[in-house]
């Protein structure tokens, strides 16, 4: 019988995902009860993306870790081209949340624990990290703005 070791085995809770990412080589830029943030440095270092993780659970107690980053504004943004975007993509979808009362385009995925490893949530952030730095040039002209 094999042992999940926290390397090798599946993410039980939050505090085991925050351990792996501050024993690595992730930038932590904020850490509360349940949220942290990693920032990337991306394109040499020429442009930075801020990935939030937090946990969610679902009405059978089930522990989901959401991962998000911030894409732009929703003003302007064209409703169609971002559920074109949901249908299309295999990780991660388009949703709207709110950042300092404001609504903002945000790039999330939803992972239940018992289907998470270490290297699975480290390509979590890679993936997210990068397909929203994308999306962003993309909806801000080239603009860096979160």
């Amino acid at each position: 019988m094999q042992r999940n070791s926290p390397e090798s085995g599946t993410m039980q809770n939050f505090e085991q995902i925050r351990s792996h990412l501050a024993s690595g080589d992730f930038r932590i830029t904020m850490q509360e009860p349940y949220v942290l943030c990693v920032e990337l440095s991306l394109d040499q270092g020429r442009r930075h993306q801020a990935i939030f993780l937090s946990e969610l659970e679902d009405d059978d107690g089930r522990t989901y870790l959401r991962v998000s980053t911030v894409i732009a504004p929703t003003t302007g943004i064209d409703c169609r081209r971002a559920l074109a975007f949901n249908w299309e993509s295999r990780v991660g979808y388009l949703a709207i949340g709110e950042l300092d009362r404001v609504p903002y385009l945000q790039l999330c995925e939803n992972r239940p624990y018992d289907s998470l490893n270490p290297s699975e949530v480290d390509r979590l952030i890679l993936e997210i990290g990068g397909m929203g730095d994308q999306l962003e040039r993309a909806l801000s002209a080239g603009g860096d703005l979160l």
